[in-house]
């Protein structure tokens, strides 16, 4: 009895290693990096009634969320528009040095967006609060316009 309980353990965990070592392969052939990452979509698009009617804390919280979105997304509308395209799905050649500029760009872009938080979160505050407003309704406009991006697009 103790060898069967044995035997039947020891091929259980051949079976669980089998299985990891198949998930592990699939995941080596499909490990390609969505050209968009990051956030990149807002919760809601505002009307200027509601805007006026938040405080300037919640108005410098909007703006930065769009200026986040918007750095992820604008550098790389000649690819995507949505995350989930890949340089594979595109046809770009996944070579070392491919990848390596993607990585950098995100790194860059990440960076980027770091040090505009942390400027606007320090210089922000003094803004007009209409000017603020203005801002982020034409942030949001820019946004609104990328869901029609592909009718300017000639096939």
């Amino acid at each position: 009895m103790k060898t069967k309980l044995t035997l039947f353990s020891a091929l259980f965990f051949l079976m669980i290693g089998f299985g990891n070592a198949q998930k592990s392969g699939k995941n080596k052939d499909d490990d390609s990096q969505s050209i968009i990452s990051g956030k990149v979509n807002i919760s809601k698009y505002h009307s200027r009634e509601q805007l006026d009617d938040m405080s300037k804390g919640e108005l410098l919280t909007l703006y930065i969320e769009r200026i986040e979105v918007i750095v992820n997304i604008l550098p790389n509308i000649a690819f995507a528009t949505k995350p989930g395209v890949t340089m594979k799905s595109l046809g770009i050649p996944e070579t070392k040095e491919n990848k390596k500029a993607l990585e950098d760009n995100k790194e860059a872009s990440d960076d980027y967006f770091e040090s505009t938080v942390e400027f606007q979160t320090k210089i922000l505050p003094y803004s007009d609060t209409n000017d603020l407003i203005a801002a982020i309704l034409f942030y949001e406009s820019t946004l609104k316009a990328l869901h029609t991006y592909n009718d300017f697009k000639e096939d």
